[in-house]
């Protein structure tokens, strides 16, 4: 298991669509920040506010990225970066986990 360590957790959850996605905030000394979430089986649409890269951790997730139309599959170890003010979908057919880096 990797570790985070030496930071600051929020201890609310944000919590998203319906409690089907939660996620915890954790901040860094330096003032940077990630999520970690937790995402039920189902298809969600999400929207950035900056660029974020998000790793998944744990199961997998199918990803419409932004200006695409074909589904790609990203599984536990690997990543994809989105851009500021964008939106995206995933679906997810078991329970998956993901690390969000903000830009």
């Amino acid at each position: 298991m990797e570790l985070i360590e030496q930071v600051s957790v929020a201890k609310k959850a944000n919590i998203y669509f319906e409690g089907k996605v939660a996620s915890r905030s954790v901040f860094f000394s330096d003032g940077s920040k990630k999520t970690l979430g937790v995402v039920l089986p189902g298809e969600y649409e999400f929207s950035t506010s900056q660029g974020e890269i998000m790793q998944v951790t744990s199961g997998s997730f199918e990803v419409l990225l932004p200006n695409s139309t074909t589904w790609q599959t990203f599984s536990e170890g690997s990543q994809f970066e989105l851009a500021a003010n964008v939106s995206f979908k995933i679906r997810n057919n078991a329970i998956a986990e993901y690390c969000c880096s903000y830009l």
